[in-house]
Parts: structure tokens; sequence; C-alpha cells
């Protein structure tokens, strides 16, 4: 599994970006589940958002519910993460993340992935 993760760059806070994952190697996108990480400076690693294989659940971190939205297009083998309100402590690294959907380590742990993408930069202004 190959992600290329792609959509970051500078906005003013209350503003808008979407960020897009897509997985260039050819494997069966949909046998995946699919999230998105951050990774701010100094700072570990953290879930932001899960979803499942076929989109079927999705799940966020408190700190971006009502604001981010996941979403996946497997005939694109892409996966997208939609940011509305962003907020100057939104700034980090945000990294794409597979697992095959049966693996049933934790959704919202590092850990629980077997595959990662590049990461691209988020900032956003106050």
């Amino acid at each position: 599994v190959q992600l290329q993760a792609s959509g970051g760059g500078l906005v003013q806070a209350g503003g808008s970006l979407r960020l897009s994952c897509t997985e260039a190697s050819g494997r069966t996108f949909g046998n995946y589940s699919m999230a998105w990480f951050r990774q701010a400076p100094g700072k570990e690693r953290i879930f932001v958002a899960v979803i499942s294989r076929k989109g079927g659940a999705t799940n966020y971190a408190d700190s971006v519910k009502g604001r981010f939205t996941i979403s996946r297009d497997d005939a694109k083998n892409t996966i997208y993460l939609q940011m509305n309100s962003l907020k100057p402590e939104d700034t980090a690294v945000y990294y794409c993340a597979a697992k095959y959907y049966n693996n049933d380590r934790s959704s919202a742990l590092p850990s629980g992935y077997s595959y990662w993408g590049q990461g691209t930069q988020v900032t956003v202004s106050s």
C-alpha cells in the first residue's frame, strides 16, 4: 500500500481546506479502513478521524467533531478530510493511514495502522 497525501497549505482561522490521500499501488482500496492523524511540532501523533471499509462508519476526535468530515471514494482509491472552521490549534502535519479491515487493533492509535502517507502541512494563522 502506497499512500500519498496532499492538499495542505496556509489558511486563516475560520477558513477551510480539503486534504486528499490516494493509494497508488493498485491494492484493493476498499478492503482497508482509512484514517487521518496529525502531529504538531514537539507533540505526539494523534487521531483525527477514521472511516471504515466501504464508508459505513466514521469516528472523530472530540476536538474536530462538527468541523471536519472524512469521506472516501473507492473508485478513485482516495479518502478526503474536509476541514472547516479551522483554528490555529489545528496547525500540524496531517498523515493518512491504512489498515486491513479485519485488523482489530485500535483505530484511534497510530500503532493500529500498517501503512502511512508522507504527511501534508496544514498551517492556520490567527
